[in-house]
């Protein structure tokens, strides 16, 4: 080999070092960069998860935009959760039946082999996941439909007021409405509360009006996909990354949401996080992501938060799984999920009379 040869060779390593320096570094603000990135699907999660993922990103990306019209939007969830609903009572049997509970629209969702005797005197409030924008109907039946099933248990999933026809707080007056009214039946300590995404927010938010309306705190409560802090960290940036959306320059923030214009997002009753005094005063809580969901950060904050303030709070993480993965019934992630939330309202709902004294 010549030396001009061997010279050429030492320059272009030289250059592409340089090339590899810009493109991945990190800045005095500790903003990491890097180009040409390519992240293989996680080793960890279930070879279903692995198959599904890239149907459910195909799927993903035929949504409209969050500025869409909101009929077109609403059209387009219908049909996604529809289609999960079907799927779901396939494998889940329940009846379920149209309601208005205090003047807010409901589904009664009961399994279809009958209430368990552990859960007579149980009930589950669910609050749909969709941008507090879509969701009502099929989207609440999602996330209702195993939990009543595999629970045996009664599961109440409400049509909350939503943007941009409404603004905070509606959806939480909705919630208190219906909760007092359900207090006349059950008592506190076994009524759960849970919701994904928006929803998992909208519980947060709840809870929050019953501590200043002095209300009994239910018995336990799930935040799944969202949480009790805005949308921000790590997660903000690497989870719409790793669902090959790119990095985004900003996070999705609760200010953008119709829902939430005009609104101080800092105030604790849209981010009970915010005060630890009010935190203090939460139920055990159960709270579930994926370590490709964009809202990670925040489910992984408010847990900690949680527990500074005291509060029992249970935290699981689903390895390779997205924003609202267990909207999906198939992947085993999905299912173990389902029986996570489960598991979690059977031990810290209060059991019935008859239960206790046996």
């Amino acid at each position: 080999m010549t030396r001009a040869v061997l010279a050429l060779l030492a320059a272009a390593l030289l250059a592409s070092a340089a090339q590899a320096e810009q493109a991945a570094g990190v800045r005095p603000d500790g903003t990491v960069t890097a180009a040409g990135v390519a992240i293989p699907y996680s080793s960890f999660a279930s070879p279903q998860a692995r198959a599904f993922f890239p149907k459910m990103l195909a799927a993903g990306a035929q949504a409209p935009p969050l500025e869409a019209p909101i009929e077109r939007s609403r059209a387009f969830y219908d049909r996604l959760n529809s289609d999960r609903a079907a799927r779901m009572r396939k494998r889940y049997p329940v009846t379920i039946r149209h309601e208005t509970i205090a003047g807010v629209g409901a589904d009664v969702v009961l399994p279809a082999q009958g209430v368990s005797a552990a859960n007579r005197g149980r009930v589950l409030i669910n609050l749909h996941g969709g941008a507090f924008l879509w969701g009502a109907g099929s989207g609440g039946l999602v996330e209702a439909i195993p939990i009543a099933s595999l629970g045996r248990i009664e599961v109440i999933t409400l049509d909350y007021r939503q943007g941009p026809e409404h603004r905070f707080p509606a959806a939480s007056e909705d919630v208190e409405a219906v909760y007092r009214k359900l207090l006349e039946r059950y008592a506190p300590e076994r009524i759960g509360i849970y919701g994904c995404s928006a929803g998992g927010i909208l519980t947060g938010e709840a809870v929050a009006r019953f501590i200043a309306h002095k209300l009994p705190v239910p018995g336990a409560i799930g935040t799944f996909c969202g949480s009790l802090v805005t949308i921000d960290g790590d997660s903000a940036y690497v989870g719409p990354l790793l669902n090959g959306q790119g990095v985004p320059q900003h996070p999705l923030e609760l200010r953008q949401l119709p829902y939430f214009h005009g609104i101080d997002v800092d105030d604790p009753m849209v981010q009970p996080g915010r005060s630890p005094a009010l935190l203090a005063r939460f139920p055990p809580t159960l709270l579930i992501t994926g370590t490709r969901d964009m809202a990670m950060s925040s489910v992984l904050r408010s847990q900690a938060l949680l527990a500074q303030a005291g509060v029992e709070a249970e935290l699981h993480v689903w390895e390779g799984m997205w924003h609202s993965f267990f909207s999906d019934p198939e992947p085993p992630e999905s299912q173990q999920a389902y029986r996570t939330i489960v598991a979690f309202f059977e031990r810290h709902l209060a059991p019935s009379q008859e239960e206790a004294h046996r």
